[in-house]
C-alpha cells in the first residue's frame, strides 16, 4: 500500500557547510534507504528523488507530483558502474559521450536492465541515465549504493524548481525531507539523447547542443516534430504537448516597440494591465502593463533565470506571462522547447 503523501512536516535541511552538508546526505539517504521520498538539489533542476529499483517507493514520486503514469522518469547515477548495471548494455557510443559530457546535463536513453521496474519507463523497454553534476545528489547516490528515480520535484506540468524555496511552495507537507543545494546552476531540464536508434535522436533539447553531440558521436537527428503515436511508450520525460506551465497564461512574442507589443497583446485578447512582460533584447517601458522583467540576452544566463522568473509571476498572481521569442539559434533549442511547452 502506498504512503499517504496528503500532510506531514516538511523539513529543509541546509548544506553551506561541511558539517550541514554531511549531516544532509546522511538524512537523505536513510529516507530513501527506508522507500521514502526527497527533493534534492541538481544542476539542471532540483528533483523528486526515490530508490530507482524499489517500484513501491518509484509509485510515491508518481502519487506526490500528480505525475501521469505514462510519463517515464530518469535514472541518476554517481559512477560508470552504477550506471552500467541500470541498462542490458552500455555501448561505445555511450562511453564516449559519458566520458565527454559525464558528470552533467545529459541523459542517455539505453535498453533497460530487468533490475529497473516497468513504473520508472513507464512500461517500455528503455530508461534514461545521466550522472548529475551537483555534488550533494553524487554524494546522496554514494552513500545510498543504489542509483535515484528522479523527475523534477514539482506538480506535474508546472514550472520545474530551481531552488529549495520553489520546491517548499508545491511540495510542502507532501514529503518529508527538501534539502537546499542553492540555485541551480543550468536552470532547465537536461538534454536527452536516445543511443537505441542510429544515428542517436535528440528527444528533448536542453543546454548541451546538437553539434557539441555530433561532435563526439557524429551525425546526430533532431527532435521528432510531433509527439510519439498512443500505442508508443514515450522513452523521455518532457515529451508531452503541454509541460513546465505557470498557473498563468503563457504567450511567446516578437516585437520592434512599445507600440507592436501593446498591439500584439491587444489582437491576442489579453487584459494588457493584467500582462507581466519578460523580455531580453526589446525592452519595453512597462507602461500600462503589469510589470517588465529584464534577463540576459545570453542563453546560458536565460535558461538560468526563466524558470524563477515564472514562479514569481505565479507568486504575484499575475494573468498573463509574455516572453519574449528566444532567437532561432541552436545554443536556444531547449529554451525554445520549454517555452513552447509552456505556451500550450
Amino acid at each position: 500500500m502506498i504512503h499517504d503523501a496528503t500532510m506531514q512536516r516538511t523539513a529543509i535541511l541546509s548544506t553551506h557547510t561541511p558539517e550541514l552538508f554531511r549531516k544532509a546526505v546522511l538524512r537523505a539517504a536513510e529516507l530513501l534507504r527506508a522507500g521514502g521520498v526527497v527533493a534534492l538539489p541538481t544542476e539542471t533542476v532540483y528533483g523528486l528523488a526515490a530508490n530507482a529499483l524499489d517500484e513501491t517507493a518509484v509509485a510515491k514520486i508518481f502519487q506526490v507530483k500528480g505525475r501521469p503514469a505514462n510519463n517515464p522518469i530518469i535514472v541518476h547515477v554517481a559512477s560508470l558502474e552504477l550506471a552500467n548495471r541500470c541498462v542490458a548494455q552500455f555501448p561505445a557510443v555511450a562511453e564516449k559521450l559519458a566520458k565527454a559530457f559525464w558528470p552533467g546535463p545529459l541523459t542517455l536513453v539505453l535498453p533497460r536492465a530487468e533490475t529497473i521496474p516497468g513504473v520508472v519507463t513507464a512500461g517500455g523497454p528503455t530508461v534514461g541515465i545521466r550522472w548529475p553534476a551537483h555534488p550533494f545528489i553524487q554524494a546522496v547516490i554514494r552513500e545510498c549504493g543504489f542509483p535515484l528515480a528522479a523527475p523534477s520535484a514539482n506538480l506535474s506540468n508546472r514550472v520545474s524548481p530551481t531552488n529549495a524555496g520553489h520546491v517548499r511552495a508545491q511540495l510542502g507537507g507532501k514529503i518529508p525531507l527538501i534539502v537546499d543545494g542553492g540555485q541551480s546552476q543550468v536552470g532547465i531540464e537536461s538534454t536527452v539523447l536516445d543511443l537505441t536508434v542510429s544515428p542517436p535522436r535528440i528527444l528533448r533539447p536542453g543546454m548541451i547542443r546538437a553539434e557539441s553531440l555530433a561532435a563526439v558521436c557524429g551525425e546526430v537527428q533532431s527532435p521528432k516534430s510531433r509527439a510519439q503515436g498512443p500505442d508508443s511508450a514515450l522513452r523521455s520525460p518532457g515529451l508531452l504537448k503541454k509541460h513546465y506551465s505557470p498557473k498563468a497564461r503563457l504567450a511567446i512574442l516578437n516585437w520592434r516597440d512599445d507600440a507592436e507589443l501593446e498591439s500584439k497583446i491587444k489582437n491576442s485578447k489579453f487584459k494588457i494591465q493584467n500582462c507581466f512582460v519578460i523580455a531580453h533584447s526589446r525592452i519595453p517601458s512597462g507602461r500600462n502593463v503589469a510589470g517588465v522583467s529584464v534577463i540576459p540576452h545570453d542563453a546560458e544566463a536565460f535558461a538560468r533565470a526563466i524558470y524563477a522568473e515564472l514562479h514569481r509571476c505565479d507568486e504575484a498572481g499575475v494573468g498573463t506571462i509574455i516572453v519574449e521569442a528566444p532567437p532561432e539559434l541552436p545554443e536556444w533549442a531547449g529554451i525554445a522547447d520549454r517555452l513552447r511547452r509552456a505556451a500550450a
